[in-house]
């Protein structure tokens, strides 16, 4: 058993960051920590941003944990880094000028965690069997 920091998104946005297409996450809030991540999708749907997405063959599930990231950075967000972010991938980020901190994501993996978990606000903590990271 393992202690893993984890991270409650709405959908579309988990399954966004499950399948590699998101790799920032905004936040209003700056964290100083780095390392692995549980990305855990909640009850919330944006359903305005789910019509976007809605065609992309993708499962939304619920309550469950989805994927596990590297927690690579917290950068904070400005008129350039808003732009960079943008162009690169505008798919998940349209063009909406965002204030705050981007979480930079990386190392993506897909997880398919069987059990129903229950969200929380901010970063939380789950204990999880390495074998469930499959």
């Amino acid at each position: 058993m393992i202690k893993l920091k984890v991270l409650t998104l709405r959908q579309p946005w988990a399954t966004l960051v499950a399948e590699g297409i998101k790799k920032y996450e905004f936040r209003s809030w700056k964290t100083n920590y780095r390392g692995k991540v549980l990305i855990h999708a909640g009850t919330g749907i944006d359903k305005e941003d789910m019509k976007k997405y809605e065609n992309m063959n993708l499962k939304f599930p619920s309550r469950r944990i989805i994927a596990i990231v590297e927690m690579e950075d917290c950068l904070e967000l400005d008129e350039e880094l808003n732009h960079r972010i943008i162009s690169e991938n505008n798919i998940a980020y349209g063009n909406k000028v965002r204030t705050g901190y981007a979480w930079k994501l990386n190392n993506i993996k897909k997880i398919n965690y069987d059990k129903e978990v229950n969200g929380q606000l901010g970063l939380w903590n789950l204990n999880i069997e390495e074998k469930d990271l499959k």
